[in-house]
């Protein structure tokens, strides 16, 4: 029985955003294996491999759940997002670069809650600000106060880890669906401005460690740490200009190759594909990128549900902010934050989350547009 109402939803799913995921993350197997084949062989692209077989498997689970059980597991799917950050924050969490972001799983195999806490949230606004309501009636405001309370408990929770580029993908998700929501446009100003403060006081307290404080203050002075953050984003635009229009070739990347990159299978997953695969490569990606964001705001246009069009939204800001941060970061125009690129940096809970936000949209337009 499962297997034909899957079938029947395969049918009508949103292929195009399914096909662009998969080519996505079957490059970034390549990205990666090029960006550590010298140092550990295979192991790392193999286990792309692995943990993009199993968001896929989840993203049919979701394919199976319709819109309004969607919204009837919005809650369960808050509160388990906030239970994995509470989670790491007792002696259960793992330290890894400085961030107690991580549970460590049977395998050797890691979670880390904040990705999965995207998805508890996008389904928790989306219930928030538009239950009740048909689609013309704006909010209230005890509906948006809310929203930000709902958004504002995860926030925290990740600042105290302390991972500030996740808390402001949240911040700025949650900008996304209540300004979508049709709140009035002084709440997004002062969401915005919030947001703002909130970033400058977890540096002035300091709630971040002191080399997340030193990647803020080199991104405008590079000289304040030349051995550290600023050696690493001088090499990351190097790389990335040297790989001209059609780069070097795939594994033949100097900078790639020869290791001068740290950590560039995950956060600076980017520069690999502009050296390796030159600007058209890389802008080819970017195509891709941008498509999946389009088309969930495309979806989001034509739902006449509320709740699938908040959710469509949601992830379109999701990944619009984390895949501008990351290029930005990339090109020395953002301050390093430490998001992976979705679908092409290494990192299992990302690419669980991210294909099943896929799937998310592609429920939103099955069941909220009609399967237009």
């Amino acid at each position: 029985m499962a297997s034909r109402a899957l079938a029947a939803r395969l049918a009508r799913a949103d292929w195009g955003l399914i096909v662009a995921a998969g080519g996505l993350s079957l490059v970034g197997t390549l990205l990666v294996w090029s960006a550590t084949h010298e140092q550990v062989g295979p192991a790392l692209a193999v286990r792309h491999l692995v943990t993009t077989a199993v968001g896929v498997a989840a993203a049919l689970a979701v394919l199976l759940l319709d819109v309004r059980r969607l919204r009837a597991l919005a809650p369960v799917a808050y509160v388990g997002g906030v239970a994995g950050l509470l989670l790491v924050l007792t002696p259960l969490g793992q330290t890894v670069n400085g961030s107690r972001s991580w549970l460590f799983l049977p395998g050797g195999f890691s979670l880390q809650p904040a990705e999965l806490a995207k998805i508890g949230l996008v389904l928790g606004l989306a219930v928030i600000l538009a239950e009740g309501r048909d689609r013309w009636r704006p909010p209230r405001a005890r509906e948006v106060l809310l929203a930000w309370a709902l958004a504002g408990l995860p926030v925290v929770l990740i600042l105290l880890q302390p991972d500030l580029g996740s808390a402001l993908v949240l911040g700025m998700l949650t900008v996304g669906v209540v300004a979508a929501s049709g709140a009035s446009w002084r709440w997004t100003t002062a969401a915005l401005a919030g947001t703002a403060a909130a970033v400058v006081a977890a540096v002035r307290v300091p709630l971040l460690d002191p080399y997340q404080v030193d990647r803020l203050l080199a991104f405008r002075d590079p000289s304040l740490d030349p051995l550290g953050i600023g050696y690493q984003t001088r090499q990351v635009r190097l790389a990335i200009a040297s790989g001209g229009w059609d780069g070097a070739g795939l594994g033949q990347g100097p900078h790639t190759q020869g290791g001068f990159v740290p950590f560039q299978h995950t956060d600076f997953i980017f520069s690999v594909a502009a050296e390796e695969l030159g600007l058209l490569g890389a802008g080819g990606l970017l195509l891709l990128l941008g498509f999946l964001v389009l088309r969930a705001l495309v979806v989001a246009l034509r739902c006449e549900d509320p709740f699938a069009r908040l959710v469509a939204v949601g992830v379109a800001s999701w990944f619009a902010f984390q895949i501008v941060q990351n290029v930005g970061m990339n090109l020395g125009l953002l301050p390093v934050t430490g998001l992976p690129l979705p679908f092409l940096s290494y990192g299992g809970s990302s690419m669980l989350a991210c294909w099943v936000a896929v799937a998310l949209v592609s429920a939103a337009q099955q069941d909220g547009c009609g399967g237009r």
